[in-house]
């Protein structure tokens, strides 16, 4: 990925934090005809692994039955940036558009598990980590055990070693204070709730 150095995210904790708040990824790897495949998964990043699961109906597990280089990318809020939202366009006009986003890319070996036990840890971890800021957590143990068992049967566990991360977060950090206040009001005055959750990131 490439990252600027005003917008690298170098603190482990402040990454950990963000790939958290989403709970989700893109996972990428090469099919054995040598294009892309990606699926979306609910993740949750403990230690040097990453714990996910898919639908087995989904064909993308089978290319990781050998252990397998992948790419995990988990995408926060991003949103368009006018150029007419900075103070300087008054100035000088010396402006153009961009967009403001951050990402955390994690690679690494990509395996597969198919066994029960590991899967009914995961989901319960990932229920969990979901579930038990709420004022009335649900926890896989309120489904009926036979439900639960098909529906593990149904999936399969995904689990991602990671040997390297990549995290950015490009808010306009390489403009001026009042450019960055004039960026924050404009994605204050738009419609769409994820230019209000790039405002509040770049207010945080």
């Amino acid at each position: 990925m490439y990252v600027p150095a005003p917008n690298a995210v170098d603190d482990e904790s402040q990454v950990r934090a963000m790939v958290a708040a989403l709970g989700t990824g893109e996972l990428v790897t090469v099919g054995a005809d040598g294009y892309p495949v990606a699926t979306l998964l609910p993740v949750l990043w403990d230690g040097d692994t990453v714990v996910a699961h898919m639908a087995r109906a989904n064909d993308h597990w089978r290319s990781l039955l050998e252990p397998t280089k992948a790419l995990l990318v988990v995408t926060g809020p991003q949103a368009y940036v006018s150029p007419a939202w900075y103070a300087s366009k008054a100035e000088h006009g010396r402006v153009v558009p961009t967009w403001n986003y951050e990402s955390v890319h994690m690679s690494g070996t990509v395996r597969v598990h198919d066994d029960v036990d590991w899967l009914r840890t995961a989901v319960t971890r990932l229920t969990d980590a979901h579930e038990q800021p709420r004022p009335e957590p649900w926890a896989v143990t309120d489904a009926p055990e036979r439900y639960t068992s098909g529906m593990l049967r149904a999936i399969v566990g995904v689990e991602l070693t990671v040997e390297r991360v990549e995290a950015k977060r490009k808010y306009s950090q390489n403009r001026s204070d009042a450019d960055r206040a004039g960026v924050v009001a404009g994605l204050r005055d738009e419609s769409d709730p994820r230019a209000s959750a790039v405002a509040d990131a770049m207010e945080s």
